[in-house]
């Protein structure tokens, strides 16, 4: 009896505490116009973790609320009316009644009135795209979009220009969903004002097949969409800056540019003047490549997914001078127009012709080191001086036309015309580790070519009346052609014990070259079911390329080069047809979204050495299976994975059995028994943004598997030096990356910071003198950013990028491992809103290592005052680059048994002092 009376005593004290936990949340709300109290108003209670709902209650008619029985603790009070802006707070529950102080909310209507420049809340999630609010992030006046990019999180401007989203590097950028001077993104951030932005979007651009149908066909591009302003889109601006130097010389540094564009509803046209020699302004060298054309220095080869793909030069038969653009000097010249319109929301017409000039001088010494096993190794010392001047004129344009409510047609023709004319002059001297001399070169390769690409596509697209079944047709045609001269005139001479000679070459290497490629594609889909849909394509392409070079030697009796030589001499022919139907299924639901199918290739390969009347015919059966999967969890919360198998086939460089003689003692040959490379890829990605705490984050893996991947065979002779390069299948070749990121805003402080850590890891196959080794390398990073900003008050921003680097080769018991690290502050200080003063600097370290001896560190620092004048449409600037005079050029590299080390020219620090005039039209005052 006793026990039972002493339990249920128990039960009541620990009802009694449980209860006296609790406590009671009361307050009123109020309208701050009127300054009444506001009735029916939502007040809820989120917790601070989760921002999960624990408790709500609607405001009676007196404005008062109670949220009852609340555990203490930290929780988010949010308030929210129709006709009122939400109201959220951060609160800590403590007693048993708890009251709020008053809290008063503002009309929208009030708000509209008074502040123009709030449009939305600063991110938000919406679907697939993360949409930034741009007058939520403050910029300088007569600011471009480049600089308004720097300031939204999770996303990068690196000092060249490029862009990264979410870690990924963006491809396109459009202007109210359309293309800008093509599909060239540095010329929307260049050109357009940030305060004719109303939103920025981002998004993975899908094919527009994949859009068309609704079917994901794992082909995309990281998208930035600049959304204009209404009161943007009627009128004009733009901008005129003329800068010089203040050193009176030859050298003496300049920088004028010309932008203009004018919009009228659904009309846009742009243009652009820009020409200096700064090479850091403006259009600089690295802004060529998104300006004007970065194709002077690349091969193309075709794929089975049905697309061209183009490459930097690397160890082939083209003999053009390889431009890094980062080193040496260039003068320039480059214009473009950029015409958009649309007529009646049925006909679309883009066109975009750009011309570019570039003179171009660069002076670089290398120093390489092979090792060839145990502890021997070949070092080399190189100088190299090169001048290339290069004419290029490309023009891109589209025509949309919607036939009617179920038929569409796309045209789209793109054409680059280039011409380059270069001499590159170079002394190399190999020795021993212990300092003997191997050999010796001089060269001198002179070139004057001509290079063509076209393109043409035409895409087809028909709804049925039945809902998603589709019918889309899609045609391509490819082009690049090649054709040009190079003089050689070289002195080689080998110190090998055995077998010493002196080799004196003076040769004209004439060659044309041609790739091309005519592609069908048909997709048919059908819904299955309300939320299953089937996908039936095929794909037929024929692939055909010629390259025809033939070397002659120069003879003194006739003056000329008339001498063939057979050995460099050859004319090679390529022929590819592919069929490749394919099938996949489709699933749709409002957070689910899955496919998954597959395709084989039936590819026949016949290639023809004329030369040597050599057939070499294949026959493949290719796989490409696929698999897609997203799951929205929450708002603006998505998880997806794709899977892709695809197959590459060699390029007829690669093929084609003929050497590079431009080299006495690095020559490459290819290899016509190559066999198509095929790669599974993975990736796993997560994203997601709370709008109550302000914070985003976002984390993606990628994994990439390769088998019979196309690598190199190197055959290094130690006793000449002499190496030569032939292309080869390998497998056991993984690579994989790692990004992240998490952003949030510390309130307090009223400061934002982003954090971003990271890895890559390769692992891939060589062949050196016949034996197989395996190179790996692991560099793990981490990024942090922090910014504050007041308006017209001060802007500060720092950075810091550390990675360390882990080299290991299977062949050498040398590891190089090091890391390196990157500091830079970026600052503006605003006096008086007109004075500002702006100053960014970078300090890059990079630890020594066993091949490298000594630290590589060096500081950048750049600073510009400025005043404006007449509401900012006026600006003078005193600029100041590289302050400290440390700008260099080194770049130090590991590739399998190889070390590299590089130094280039660089511009180093000058003076400018400019004027720039912003104009526009004055809109009309918003409503």
């Amino acid at each position: 009896m006793y026990k039972k009376i002493w339990l249920f005593l128990c039960l009541l004290s620990l009802a009694q505490i449980s209860f006296s936990q609790k406590a009671d949340v009361t307050g009123i709300i109020k309208d701050t116009t009127s300054n009444i109290n506001l009735k029916n108003a939502v007040v809820s209670l989120l917790t601070t973790k989760d921002t999960i709902l624990v408790r709500f209650a609607r405001a009676k008619e007196d404005g008062s609320y109670v949220l009852k029985n609340i555990t203490p603790g930290k929780y988010i009070l949010m308030v929210t009316h129709p006709l009122f802006a939400d109201f959220v707070d951060d609160i800590e529950v403590k007693n048993t009644e708890q009251k709020i102080p008053a809290i008063a909310v503002t009309p929208k209507s009030k708000l509209l009135e008074a502040v123009i420049l709030k449009t939305g809340s600063p991110i938000r999630i919406k679907g697939d795209t993360t949409v930034y609010t741009a007058d939520s992030f403050k910029v300088s006046a007569n600011a471009n979009v480049e600089e308004l990019l720097k300031k939204l999180p999770g996303i990068q401007v690196d000092k060249n220009g490029q862009i990264k989203a979410m870690g990924e590097t963006v491809e396109k950028v459009l202007v109210d969903g359309e293309e800008f001077f093509g599909d060239d993104p540095g010329m929307a951030i260049k050109n357009l004002r940030a305060d004719a932005v109303k939103e920025v979007q981002v998004f993975d651009k899908k094919s527009d097949q994949a859009e068309f149908t609704g079917i994901d066909d794992g082909k995309t591009q990281k998208t930035i969409n600049l959304k204009l302003k209404e009161d943007k889109k009627t009128g004009y601006f733009g901008k005129i800056d003329l800068a010089g130097g203040l050193q009176k010389s030859l050298d003496d540094r300049y920088n004028n540019n010309i932008l203009f564009s004018t919009f009228k509803g659904k009309r846009k046209l742009s243009g652009f003047f820009l020409n200096g020699n700064t090479g850091q302004d403006g259009l600089n060298w690295q802004d060529n490549e998104k300006y004007g054309g970065q194709d002077d220095n690349f091969s193309m080869s075709m794929d089975d997914d049905g697309g061209f793909m183009f490459y930097s030069r690397g160890g082939s038969t083209d003999d053009e001078p390889y431009v890094n653009t980062e080193n040496g000097f260039i003068k320039n010249i480059n214009a473009g127009l950029q015409y958009n319109n649309k007529w009646n929301d049925k006909q679309t017409l883009n066109l975009s012709p750009k011309y570019n000039s570039q003179d171009y001088n660069n002076t670089s010494k290398t120093y390489i080191q092979q090792f060839l096993g145990g502890d021997s190794t070949l070092n080399t010392n190189a100088n190299k001086n090169t001048h290339v001047n290069r004419n290029n004129f490309k023009l891109s344009g589209s025509y949309d036309i919607k036939i009617d409510s179920a038929n569409t047609l796309k045209l789209t023709l793109k054409a680059n015309f280039y011409n380059t004319q270069s001499e590159e002059f170079q002394n190399a001297e190999t020795k021993r580790e212990t300092g003997i001399p191997v050999n010796t070169s001089t060269s001198l390769v002179k070139t004057n070519s001509d290079k063509q690409v076209l393109y043409g596509s035409l895409l087809y697209k028909h709804k049925f009346k039945k809902a998603r079944r589709t019918l889309s047709v899609n045609a391509d045609w490819n082009l690049l052609s090649t054709s040009g001269n190079n003089y050689i005139t070289s002195h080689n001479e080998s110190f090998d014990v055995t077998n010493p000679f002196v080799i004196d070459k003076n040769q004209l290497i004439d060659n044309e070259k041609s790739t091309q490629k005519v592609s069908a594609k048909i997709i048919y889909t059908e819904p299955l079911s309300k939320k299953y849909s089937l996908e039936l394509a095929h794909e037929i392409s024929y692939n055909s390329g010629k390259n025809n070079q033939a070397t002659f030697t120069y003879s003194p009796a006739t003056n000329k080069y008339d001498a063939q030589v057979d050995s460099l001499t050859n004319n090679f022919d390529q022929k590819i047809i592919i069929n490749k139907p394919s099938v996949k299924i489709n699933y749709s639901d409002k957070k689910i979204k899955y496919n998954f199918g597959s395709g084989f290739g039936l590819t026949h390969f016949d290639l023809l050495d004329k030369t040597f009347n050599k057939n070499y015919t294949r026959n493949y059966i290719n796989f490409f299976p696929s698999a897609g999967f997203k799951y929205s969890y929450k708002s603006n919360h998505n998880f997806s994975f794709n899977y892709n198998g695809s197959t590459q086939q060699p390029t007829i460089n690669q093929l084609q059995p003929l050497r590079n003689s431009t080299d006495e003692f690095n020559q490459y040959i290819g290899n016509p028994d190559l066999k198509p490379s095929f790669s599974n890829s993975f990736q796993l990605s997560n994203n997601g943004y709370d709008f109550i705490k302000d914070r985003w984050t976002y984390q993606s893996l990628r994994l990439n598997l390769t088998s019979n991947s196309i690598t190199n065979n190197v055959v290094i002779n130690p006793n000449s030096g002499k190496t030569t390069t032939q292309p080869i299948n390998t497998d056991g070749n993984v690579s994989a990356n790692f990004y992240s990121g998490i952003g949030f805003k510390i309130k307090k402080i009223d400061t934002r910071l982003q954090i971003g850590p990271g890895f890559n890891y390769a692992r891939f196959a060589q062949v050196t003198n016949n034996v197989l080794n395996y190179s790996k390398t692991f560099t793990p990073s981490l990024g942090v950013y922090a910014s504050k900003s007041k308006e017209k008050k001060y802007d500060f921003s720092i950075n810091n990028n550390f990675s360390y680097n882990y080299n290991k080769n299977s062949q050498t018991t040398t590891n190089n491992n090091y890391f390196t690290n990157q500091v830079g502050i970026d600052a503006t200080v605003y006096i008086h809103k007109v004075w500002s003063i702006g100053s960014d600097y970078q300090f890059l370290s990079r630890q020594k290592t066993a091949l490298a001896t000594g630290n590589l560190n060096n500081a950048l620092w750049n600073a510009k005052l400025q005043r404006t004048f007449k509401s900012n449409e006026f600006t003078a600037y005193f600029k100041v680059r590289d302050i400290l005079n440390q700008n260099i050029g080194i770049d130090r590299s590991y590739y399998g048994n190889t070390f590299t080390e590089v130094s280039n020219d660089r511009l180093k620090r000058y003076f400018l002092l400019g004027f720039a005039w912003d104009f526009k039209n004055k809109a009309a005052k918003p409503k």
